[in-house]
């Protein structure tokens, strides 16, 4: 068996990738910040399907606490599962700030990077060492990188540099088999940055090939493939998961 970890797996494209790689057969450990009761609906959820999952706390914004963190996830693949590494690893927590330039405070900035960049960099790093040779990292960058958006500079530039560091996982870690992607949704239909009302909804619709947002299972769909064989020569590439978004 295959065991991912998720993080933000509590919500959105998170608890949707883990939805969808339970259903392939991956056992799943996810993460959540502040709200556990949310992580336990999904880990029933999976656990009424027949599938295995387990949720673990984790504020991705704080790496003082990666450390114990991977001493948990050590524990939970040996209680749960019997194993001692990890297939998958899906760097997807985040929070969205909609903020023009001139009002963005350092904190928020700084909350930002620590969130979007600096996490998913040194929580990889915590993690290599359960990471199973062979094994898949998916990055969650944003279709804001090639569309500038007013009111998401930071937020779009850490991510932009989530796409760079994707690339750089993928060439560091090719001795060991690792293949690292980015996953870049446009619009989607979740609770990230307050969600879409009914007129912005309608305008992103109209700006799409496709005409509609996004649902986290467009999303989650291609996130479980990059982490299973059918995708195993697919390798530090981003990939734009909109519905052909402003091209």
């Amino acid at each position: 068996m295959k065991n991912v970890l998720i993080t933000g797996g509590s919500r959105g494209i998170g608890a949707s990738a883990a939805l969808q790689c339970a259903q392939r057969g991956m056992g799943v450990i996810l993460t959540y910040n502040a709200r556990p009761d949310a992580a336990q609906a999904v880990v029933e959820r999976i656990q009424a399907a027949g599938g295995s999952a387990v949720a673990l706390q984790l504020d991705v914004g704080n790496s003082a606490g990666f450390a114990a963190f991977t001493a948990q996830v050590r524990q939970a693949l040996q209680s749960t599962w019997n194993g001692t590494t990890l297939d998958g690893l899906v760097n997807n927590a985040g929070f969205g700030l909609f903020n023009p330039i001139e009002t963005v405070t350092e904190d928020q900035f700084d909350s930002l990077f620590n969130v979007h960049l600096k996490g998913p960099f040194f929580l990889t790093q915590a993690l290599l060492p359960l990471l199973a040779d062979g094994a898949s990292i998916v990055n969650l960058t944003s279709a804001t990188t090639r569309v500038a958006t007013p009111g998401v500079a930071p937020y779009a530039a850490f991510k932009g540099g989530l796409g760079v560091l994707t690339r750089y996982m993928a060439k560091e870690f090719g001795p060991r088999r690792i293949r690292v992607n980015a996953v870049a949704p446009g619009a989607i239909r979740t609770e990230l940055g307050g969600g879409l009302n009914d007129e912005f909804e309608a305008l992103l619709s109209s700006q799409t090939a496709l005409g509609r947002v996004g649902e986290p299972d467009d999303v989650g769909r291609v996130i479980a493939g990059l982490l299973s064989e059918d995708q195993a020569w697919v390798n530090a590439q981003s990939i734009e998961v909109a519905g052909g978004y402003i091209i």
